[in-house]
């Protein structure tokens, strides 16, 4: 036997001696480590599952209540909703909420659903998107139901030059205005709308519509 097959002997036995002690001393840590990322890993599938079907089941269920509503049956949608709003999952009950709201100004209860669309943007638990969404809701039925100071007290904050929802805000404070007799106001806020060039073509048309009656009125001096 040369002297390198015998050192590579040596090595290969002091390797095996070496392997054999890592084992023995860390064999059941190695062991318990894979264990572990298998159960875990089972269970994130599970979760992932366990969520999914509720989402599922959730979306379904508003899926149920919307055609309810389109067929007429208001009072069957509404209670739908309600339901959802109680035992839905994950961003369900709160467009549950949303669309009970709605159900209940299509009822006529007008008084009932800026309430409810008021509890939603009063709501911190609920996204700022939608919680957003419920104040200019509320607003555009105070410009029929309520006063100038209804409508600027949910739609002002929204007005802002940088607010995605400016136009809608501003929109309803003009209607508002309007309303009120307070014509340079409304002309001044259908102004920002026309001409902003973010402005939502169908929002500018209803704008431009609104100054032409203003317009038309005689009651305001053009400036």
């Amino acid at each position: 036997m040369s002297d390198d097959s015998f050192i590579r002997e040596v090595e290969e036995e002091l390797r095996s001696d070496r392997l054999k002690n890592i084992w023995d001393r860390f064999g059941p840590v190695i062991i318990a480590a894979a264990i572990l990322v298998v159960v875990a890993t089972a269970a994130w599938r599970g979760y992932e599952y366990y969520t999914e079907s509720r989402a599922n089941a959730s979306g379904d269920r508003f899926l149920e209540a919307l055609n309810l509503a389109n067929e007429g049956k208001a009072d069957e949608a509404l209670a739908e909703l309600r339901a959802l709003e109680a035992e839905g999952y994950g961003a369900y009950p709160v467009l549950a909420r949303m669309r009970a709201a709605t159900a209940l100004q299509e009822k006529g209860d007008v008084e009932g659903a800026v309430a409810a669309f008021d509890a939603v943007a009063a709501d911190t638990s609920a996204p700022e998107a939608i919680r957003e969404m419920a104040r200019i809701r509320a607003a555009y039925i105070l410009v029929d139901t309520g006063s100038a100071a209804d409508v600027a007290e949910r739609a002002e904050p929204l007005s802002s030059d940088d607010h995605p929802l400016r136009h809608a805000a501003r929109e309803a404070l003009g209607l508002a205005a309007w309303k009120e007799g307070r014509l340079g106001d409304a002309r001044a806020l259908f102004n920002q709308i026309v001409d902003d060039p973010a402005a939502p073509r169908n929002a500018q048309q209803r704008a431009m519509i609104m100054l032409d009656l203003i317009t038309a009125s005689g009651e305001v001096e053009e400036g």
